[in-house]
């Protein structure tokens, strides 16, 4: 079985939650073909800030211009993707680093939103699962970052959600997984949906009850449910202990999305 998980947020930049996140993934791909997409946007604010530069967002994806796309290279395929790499190793599993670049294993192209030019904002074109699968092979998980080469040879910062998708979809994975900072997608009433169908999420998007962060998300799902994916489903990073018995026992918390 192929499983993809995206480890963002909290789970990134919080020691013992990374640790415990590791933990579970290692024990999952003891069993399983199993693939880590990872974020770090808290990790590359917090450098931009340093640096004297603000971050600007819109619809959930961050504005990046030539200096704020090389700072990003910096931080999420180089100090993210190697500590990640670093807390897989701890548990005993072996673990490459790549970003999307590398082996031009994901291809991009510069994403429109809504007549905003969002600079260096890439969506993943097309995907070369080969170098997954080489790994895969030797026993190892691939860590990767959200960055992508597009055919113009400029790098291409990616929604690591939106990454996180394309990879499943293109390496025809089982199971994708979001380990994320909330407990799943709340409704009107403040209750997080514990199934939710993706002919349900226009509706909550026009009331504005889904919103920021948790819109490139939703989307990332509803792309890889598209695409072929059979299981979908939004995760609390503090319930990451639950993934390996994933397919053996319910699984109570977080969202499942659902193709229909």
């Amino acid at each position: 079985m192929r499983v993809v998980i995206k480890v963002g947020g909290a789970a990134l930049d919080e020691r013992n939650l990374l640790q415990r996140c590791a933990h579970a993934v290692a024990q999952l791909a003891a069993e399983h073909q199993v693939a880590v997409v990872h974020g770090g946007g808290s990790a590359l604010t917090r450098v931009l800030a340093r640096l004297g530069k603000e971050s600007e967002f819109v619809n959930g994806l961050r504005v990046t211009d030539r200096e704020t796309r090389d700072i990003a290279l910096m931080v999420l395929a180089g100090g993210v993707n190697k500590t990640l790499v670093a807390a897989l190793g701890s548990c005993g599993r072996s673990a490459i680093g790549l970003c999307g670049g590398d082996g031009l294993a994901f291809r991009a192209r510069k994403k429109a939103a809504n007549g905003h030019d969002l600079g260096f904002v890439g969506e993943i074109a097309a995907v070369d699962a080969r170098w997954l699968e080489a790994i895969w092979s030797c026993g190892g998980v691939p860590v990767i970052s959200s960055l992508a080469l597009g055919s113009d040879g400029e790098y291409y910062n990616v929604n690591a959600d939106h990454m996180a998708a394309a990879c499943a979809s293109g390496c025809r994975a089982d199971a994708l997984f979001f380990l994320t900072d909330v407990p799943g997608v709340k409704g009107a009433d403040g209750n997080v949906i514990r199934w939710l169908t993706a002919g349900e999420i226009p509706g909550l998007v026009s009331r504005s009850v889904i919103h920021g962060g948790m819109l490139p998300k939703l989307a990332a799902c509803q792309q890889a449910l598209r695409e072929g994916v059979t299981r979908v489903r939004i995760l609390p990073a503090c319930e990451a202990g639950l993934l390996p018995q994933f397919y053996c026992s319910k699984i109570e918390c977080g969202t499942e999305v659902l193709a229909a």
